[in-house]
């Protein structure tokens, strides 16, 4: 695929070029038709035009495209921060600043962690994601490709092992982790803040242990740690609920969204406790394009179609579906480099294992370029880039979807040699 005038450095994954979208289908530029399991990344879990998105869209285009809210506040902005109290399940009051993008929301949280404590340290964890500027960047969990030829990075940042049933960490080893930094790295009352996401995106798909959370959640009381969760990709429904914490009984202290919060349209969010919200001074948070009008009026039909009850609804059905697919592929012997299934509810990943053929990564690029040869497009992720993420939209009707995971069924086949049926 040629790509004149674009860098070289921005990876890309699928060399086609999509020219239009309905829900979970796209069609290239040749017309040819595809089942779409990436979803923008996460950005599309109300998929590829939802009608409701689209009037709320046009009719604000028609009275006001824009006002720099720091300079000339407009309603929109107001009623996206009242809708997002009514939206995030928390038992306080929630304030709020809109973002262009996830990783403007980490950074900013950040700035507002540091103002509230007076402090600097901030721990993060392995194989985590929060964004692609410098700071940021910092508190990624790999170095391959974001932190290489870069130097020193805005800090100081801290990294501990995260726990989950995806993974061979657990809670008292991610504890004693801890008690181990506060020991030899950084005293507790020099962190200002612990960032995690309770479903790691580019991590795998791996749900963070609960027992872990409630541990973490009294440690920060405790010590006057502010608590981030990053829920920029497991937000907005992809997990079954509103929010993915709802998984593990514990509220952060600040609240990191964006990807399907304006279903398409870049719009991100830092909310959470006044208190921290409230912390830098006058004019210390703000943007130019931050909480664009016509943004602001796509998150409000977004959160107006994002029932409860349609998202479980959503969720189950897709759930059903690929947990069923899963485990027909792994019980037929068939596939020996699929691995163990990740994630909660419709956020799922599955591993691809080493094999004497082949690593697990090389076993997903060529699942990938096999794939989209059948009509799916689909995304990695993992340290190693060996876990395959599933992100259809939450509204794929049922026939896309099955017909979605007979296309990765068909490109398993390619993978493997088949028995002969004679």
């Amino acid at each position: 695929m040629d790509l004149p005038h674009i860098s070289d450095s921005l990876g890309i994954v699928h060399p086609i070029c999509i020219e239009r979208g309905r829900n979970a289908e796209v069609w290239d530029e040749q017309g040819k038709h595809y089942v779409d399991f990436v979803g923008g990344i996460g950005v599309l879990n109300l998929g590829h035009g939802h009608p409701d998105v689209i009037e709320a869209v046009k009719a604000q285009v028609d009275t006001l495209m824009h006002s720099a809210f720091n300079a000339l506040p407009h309603r929109g902005y107001l009623a996206v921060a009242r809708a997002l109290d009514a939206f995030v399940p928390v038992s306080y009051p929630l304030s709020c600043m809109l973002t262009n993008s996830g990783a403007e929301a980490t950074e900013n949280a950040l700035k507002i962690a540091r103002a509230a404590t007076g402090r600097q340290g901030v721990i993060a964890f392995d194989d985590g994601f929060h964004g692609r500027t410098l700071a940021a960047l910092n508190l990624n969990g790999k170095v391959k490709p974001y932190k290489n030829r870069l130097g020193a990075l805005p800090g100081p940042v801290h990294h501990l092992p995260f726990p989950s049933r995806d993974c061979d960490v657990d809670a008292d080893t991610a504890m004693a982790a801890l008690a181990r930094l506060f020991e030899v790295e950084i005293p507790a009352d020099e962190v200002a803040c612990i960032i995690v996401e309770p479903v790691q995106g580019e991590g795998g798909f791996r749900l963070l242990c609960a027992d872990f959370a409630a541990r973490l959640r009294a440690l920060c009381e405790a010590r006057g740690i502010v608590l981030i969760f990053d829920e920029i990709q497991s937000g907005f429904g992809r997990t079954g609920r509103r929010f993915a914490f709802s998984h593990l009984g514990v509220e952060p202290d600040l609240l990191l969204m964006g990807k399907s919060m304006a279903a398409g349209l870049p719009l991100a969010a830092v909310a959470g406790k006044a208190e921290l919200m409230d912390a830098p001074p006058k004019g210390g948070l703000g943007g130019t394009y931050s909480g664009n009008a016509v943004a602001c009026a796509a998150a409000l039909a977004v959160m107006n179609v994002m029932r409860e009850e349609c998202l479980a609804d959503w969720s189950e059905r897709q759930e059903t579906a690929v947990l069923a697919a899963y485990r027909d592929w792994r019980s037929s012997g068939r596939y020996p480099m699929l691995g163990e299934i990740t994630g909660v509810g419709a956020m799922r990943g599955i591993v691809f294992e080493d094999t004497p053929q082949a690593s697990g990564a090389e076993h997903l690029a060529a699942l990938l370029a096999a794939a989209r040869e059948e009509g799916l497009l689909l995304m990695p992720s993992g340290r190693r880039r060996n876990v395959l993420r599933l992100l259809p939209p939450l509204t794929a009707e049922f026939e896309v979807l099955n017909e979605g995971l007979a296309r990765l069924e068909r490109a398993l086949k390619r993978l493997t040699p088949q028995p002969n049926s004679c």
